[in-house]
């Protein structure tokens, strides 16, 4: 005959009851954690009596234990892996080669310098010694001013590298590196609210009436800075297109390549944009399109390139572009933006000169949709709510009745007068 099974649960994962059939009630401690990386094997902690070797006799005690056998395990006081690979060689041997082969190459290069700092700060540690203080350490440090000895990041670039920071650790921990994260009961560092520097108008208008397009070089400059500010196209987008991407007779600029640059001489113009949806048909005004036809005439009588921003027949770097920014905004005494501002000054111009909606403004910015733009750029629209308020005043004739067209009594404890 089969015995039939004791249920030992108590509600409570990891707590179990000594005998439950028993009038004083007594505990045991029993869960999994991670698995041993030399074997494979799952850990099990058990713990039949307390740490002193008394029996575990209220609830309350079993579930403080437990907490404190999950510190320890978290700890690795009672998990040792002999584990001493250093941080730095994971990171060069481990992490950053899979990184590397999980996202896009423009990706990759843009967080490289944030890898290699991270890797510098930690590099010294074996994997095993980086503390829960080390995490909180580097978080207070990249919050901290750099007048108080801190990193002066801002709080979107902070938040960026503490998430990279716990990734890492994440990957050690799902390689069996780690029994656990350190990082994992650090608070994140919040996003925050980027806010990029755009042009108004007459601010665009004030800089590029700086640039002398009678030189060659400014000529371009000229003919950039008013393709990014009409037409809203990411830097790579931009710095990646052919003269073969405008019809100029139905007046679209097709956008459906970015440029990966490490250098001047050393790119790749790659098919595709930064998202799926990014490949996209966008309309040319005709000032703009006369404006590059006037170009491409002059371009091509100094050098034969396909590429539109070009003077020397090399694709533009985007360091560049921020370098002439700065000279002519210097020049026309308007604040400096990055070459992502024209992108922002784009959607600013669109909004309030004429107040494009939403999803047709997701659609020219290559958005997945109009949720994306709203997250973005919510911030740009003018306040729609007195918009609302002032429509109505005066829309809705007030007019009343002069007698009383019903018996209702209304509240009983109503005093009329």
């Amino acid at each position: 005959m089969t015995k039939p099974k004791i249920d030992r649960t108590t509600g409570y994962k990891g707590i179990y009851l000594y005998d439950p059939s028993a009038t004083s009630k007594r505990y045991y401690i029993q869960f999994r954690y991670g698995k041993n990386p030399r074997t494979g094997k799952p850990v099990t902690i058990k713990r039949m009596v307390d740490s002193d070797g008394s029996h575990i006799t209220s609830l309350k005690r079993a579930q403080d234990y437990l907490k404190e056998l999950k510190e320890e395990a978290d700890n690795d006081i009672r998990l040792n892996y002999d584990n001493h690979m250093l941080y730095s060689d994971f990171m060069n041997k481990v992490y950053i080669p899979a990184y590397k082969t999980e996202v896009q190459e423009n990706t990759f290069i843009t967080r490289k310098n944030n890898l290699n700092d991270i890797r510098n700060r930690f590099g010294h540690l074996a994997l095993k010694d980086i503390s829960r203080q080390h995490a909180q350490d580097f978080r207070t440090y990249l919050l901290t001013s750099k007048d108080d000895g801190g990193s002066g990041y801002s709080q979107s670039t902070a938040s960026l590298v503490f998430g990279i920071f716990k990734q890492t650790l994440d990957k050690a921990v799902e390689l069996e590196y780690l029994g656990f994260n350190p990082t994992h009961n650090i608070k994140s560092i919040p996003k925050g609210r980027a806010q990029v520097a755009y042009w108004t108008i007459e601010e665009f208008e004030k800089v590029t009436s700086q640039i002398y397009i009678e030189d060659f070089y400014q000529h371009l400059h000229f003919v950039m800075l008013r393709t990014y500010f009409t037409t809203g196209v990411r830097v790579n987008e931009g710095c990646a297109l052919f003269w073969e991407d405008i019809d100029f007779e139905k007046n679209t600029l097709s956008i459906n390549h970015m440029l990966i640059m490490k250098n001047k001489n050393d790119w790749e113009r790659k098919k595709g944009t930064k998202t799926s949806n990014g490949t996209r048909i966008i309309s040319l005004d005709y000032d703009t399109i006369n404006i590059l036809l006037d170009w491409r005439k002059r371009q091509a009588e100094v050098c034969e390139t396909n590429f539109i921003f070009s003077y020397d027949g090399k694709p533009m770097q985007k360091s560049t572009i921020g370098r002439f920014i700065e000279r002519y905004s210097k020049l026309a005494n308007v604040h400096r933006i990055q070459p992502k501002g024209l992108r922002h000054s784009h959607v600013s111009y669109l909004i309030n000169d004429f107040n494009v909606d939403i999803l047709m403004l997701s659609k020219r910015l290559g958005h997945s949709g109009p949720e994306i733009t709203f997250k973005h750029y919510a911030h740009m629209y003018p306040n729609r709510d007195e918009v609302i308020a002032e429509n109505i005043t005066g829309n809705i004739s007030i007019k009343t009745s002069e007698k009383n067209q019903s018996n209702f009594n209304g509240n009983q404890n109503l005093k009329l007068k």
